[in-house]
């Protein structure tokens, strides 16, 4: 997955990181958490351009555009999200390596389930940030050189305390829930993977194993609790098609382990924001719950947290240990959150001081019960909550703390 500088061979460095903050190229082939970053950037007075590709460019152009503004704007380093704008034949690469300049990777969706796709995915000038633990040592085993991690963050500019709504106003809730049912997205990954009827007849038996299990990734589960279903999956002949069962396994596992968990809010009639997949999860909308469909993430999701006196959260199943981007954005709005437990969890927030959790979904109508009953508990919390996000896990902190990494890696020091 990993190869060394595949360019012819490249002249020396020029000098990196002469000054402080460093000089920063964002590239991307959709705007992707690339606002944040870019707003991150100029608030930290950290030079940066933006270039974005689109989901296709021509590789003449694209050369030529890197190649431009690397003359032109001669930053540091180029920094991307989940590899986006990254291509999968290695040209980007080759051309970083040709000109010594370093790549910086943010993954804040699994690195696993993306890097195989790519070839090579990286060169010995790449450094992968990741905002789960957990998938650290999966990757330095699996070659890279640079592996570090880098948690999610809010936004506190946007998602911040507003003046107070009407009381009629119709995101008001007890409780809410806001994500995606994976209905549909399960559907057509399945639908990309194809499967052999042994896979297809397994499905829903590897979603609710996996779930379960310890396991991160279908096919170590697999080759634990069905090694007989192994050959299936080699047969599947590409990574694309691989990647998509495995994806489609996870979403199906997360599809019901929310549903389990959002049905033991329904005492509280909650409100269920997100795709109409809820409507085919649940019946009894209107009457024993509410459906709102899917709120912009910049320009509403700010003014709908604090309407509601408990946001919910389950966590999808592709991050087993690490938190969601709800975890920092709800406290982040003042606004109160219980969120299921998590390995990662208490290296950013204290459970029941900053942050209320779960730890089994038995659990969840009892505690829902107790913090709707104690308004004074929500509102320290929550209060609690803020203060941390505003002390820790802020885009510039996040910025700060990789342009100390890529630095240390590519200026000779601190």
């Amino acid at each position: 997955m990993v190869h060394s500088r595949h360019a012819a061979t490249p002249g020396s460095r020029r000098p990196l990181f002469r000054q402080k903050p460093p000089r920063v190229l964002c590239l991307t082939s959709r705007l992707f958490l690339l606002g944040e970053v870019t707003a991150a950037c100029e608030r930290l007075g950290a030079p940066c351009r933006y270039l974005e590709t689109g989901d296709s460019m021509d590789l003449d152009a694209f050369v030529a555009m890197v190649r431009g503004a690397v003359a032109e704007f001669r930053p540091d380093f180029l920094l991307t999200v989940n590899h986006l704008g990254v291509d999968r034949e290695g040209v980007l690469l080759a051309l970083l390596a040709e000109m010594r300049l370093p790549l910086a990777s943010w993954f804040v969706d699994s690195p696993e389930l993306t890097l195989p796709l790519y070839a090579p995915a990286a060169t010995e000038d790449t450094v992968l940030f990741t905002w789960d633990v957990d998938s650290i040592e999966p990757l330095v085993a699996a070659g890279f050189p640079h592996v570090h991690y880098l948690p999610l963050a809010a936004d506190e500019t946007r998602f911040a305390p507003r003046p107070p709504e009407p009381a009629d106003h119709p995101w008001r809730a007890r409780v809410s829930f806001v994500g995606n049912s994976m209905r549909v997205k399960t559907a057509l990954r399945l639908a990309a993977a194809r499967p052999p009827k042994a896979l297809l007849d397994a499905f829903g038996e590897l979603a609710a194993g996996f779930g379960a299990s310890r396991h991160r990734l279908v096919r170590a589960y697999m080759a634990e609790a069905r090694p007989d279903l192994l050959p299936a999956y080699a047969a599947l002949g590409t990574v694309e098609r691989g990647l998509a069962f495995e994806t489609a396994v996870i979403w199906e596992s997360t599809r019901r382990y929310r549903a389990d968990c959002v049905s033991r809010t329904m005492a509280h009639k909650p409100l269920l924001v997100g795709d109409p997949g809820w409507r085919d999860t649940f019946d009894g909308e209107g009457t024993d719950w509410r459906y709102q469909p899917e709120l912009a993430y910049y320009n509403q999701l700010p003014l709908f947290y604090p309407l509601s006196e408990v946001n919910f959260n389950a966590t999808s199943l592709q991050m087993k240990g690490a938190v969601n981007q709800r975890v920092f954005d709800v406290p982040a709005c003042g606004a109160f959150l219980l969120t299921d437990a998590r390995a990662q969890m208490e290296r950013l927030f204290e459970p029941g001081r900053e942050v209320a959790i779960y730890n089994d979904a038995k659990e969840i109508p009892e505690l829902l019960a107790r913090y709707l009953a104690d308004p004074a508990a929500r509102r320290a919390i929550a209060a609690a909550g803020r203060r941390r996000v505003l002390a820790e896990h802020t885009y510039p902190r996040r910025m700060t703390e990789l342009f100390a990494v890529m630095r240390q890696t590519f200026g000779g020091g601190a």
